[in-house]
């Protein structure tokens, strides 16, 4: 999309149609969102420092485009399986950034009764059947949801969103062979960030694109650049419109990069700061998109500019929000477990 920094001219032309089918308000929708989950990772990491955060936690920023780009390509009523760097995904798919907040700092009114925390944010009202701490650990759940969904013969889908260090795990390949032999609706979006924790991509794949991994399951598979919304968009639309046919599963990987470390206690010793900076400077999905926009005439630079402001609000009352929360009673620590 960018060369040198500079927006290219064919990607007006590539876009034409898709910005327009789309619409204005609807686009301007996707930058807002996007805004809006960076304000909420930057908060979060500024209240892990003051302490009102506890454990660790997975930032996605710059990551943002793969978010948004997903959600918006579904439906009501499908279904989202997430891993533990999901922030983004749960504000994308349309969660309450209140609630979300509140959960993040273990208040009461969270998705999870503050129980959660990070990395198991779910919204089971939406669909939304939650993050996931172990590696890999919503790949084999989505065959459950899939199966469900071909026995209960609905017209949805069901996305699960995983790392690129997932997809080596067993459970992966395991996932996508059943869900192909069942032929299950199923979208399997691969958010490759170029690290699985502080091992690059390079060092753990013998394959250029992990896409091409589709081919041994008869599947469809494609990579698409993970920082432009709109072909996250388009890939996913059209593995859900496959879905929906009763065609199977899709593999979908989407190319992008975290600026921030694996989690917390990272020290990101494994990549240079000029790697970081090349991705932030050049290759920034908010900049980028916000780029689009204006120069298609879909929103103003003062439009484009504000909305950076208007997500610092929100996320402003959030923090209100879950600051007068109050926190679990101590009495009702064990509701809400199974055995």
């Amino acid at each position: 999309m960018f060369a040198n920094g500079q927006l290219q001219p064919e990607v007006i032309r590539r876009y034409h149609e898709v910005i327009e089918s789309l619409g204005p308000e609807f686009l301007k929708a996707m930058l807002q969102d996007m805004h809006t989950i960076r304000a909420f990772e930057e908060r979060a990491e500024q209240l892990y420092g003051l302490g009102k955060v506890h454990g660790t936690m997975h930032l996605s920023i710059g990551q943002e485009a793969t978010a948004v780009g997903a959600s918006n390509a579904l439906q009501d009523g499908d279904y989202l399986l997430n891993h533990h760097r999901g922030h983004g995904h749960c504000l994308a798919w349309g969660s309450d950034v209140n609630r979300m907040m509140a959960e993040f700092v273990g208040k009461e009114t969270g998705y999870c009764r503050g129980r959660g925390g990070s990395m198991h944010i779910a919204d089971v009202d939406s669909n939304n059947l939650g993050a996931n701490g172990i590696v890999a650990g919503g790949v084999p759940i989505a065959v459950g949801v899939g199966l469900s969904i071909k026995m209960r013969k609905t017209q949805q889908v069901c996305m699960v969103i995983f790392g690129d260090g997932a997809a080596n795990e067993g459970a992966f390949h395991e996932s996508l062979n059943m869900a192909s032999i069942w032929k299950l609706p199923v979208i399997y979006l691969c958010e490759n960030n170029q690290y699985a924790m502080s091992m690059p991509v390079q060092k753990a794949f013998t394959i250029e694109n992990i896409s091409t991994r589709a081919t041994a399951y008869n599947i469809p598979g494609v990579t698409v650049d993970g920082n432009d919304p709109l072909a996250v968009y388009l890939a996913v639309q059209e593995a859900a419109e496959r879905a929906r046919r009763g065609d199977g599963p899709s593999l979908i990987e989407s190319k992008t990069y975290r600026y921030k470390g694996h989690s917390k206690s990272d020290r990101q010793a494994y990549r240079t700061r000029d790697e970081v900076n090349e991705w932030m400077e050049q290759r920034d999905p908010i900049m980028r998109f916000s780029a689009l926009l204006t120069t298609a005439g879909v929103v103003s630079e003062d439009e484009a500019n504000g909305m950076r402001d208007q997500a610092i609000k929100i996320i402003d009352d959030a923090v209100a929000f879950s600051d007068a929360s109050p926190a679990p009673d101590v009495s009702s620590l064990l509701e809400g477990v199974y055995a």
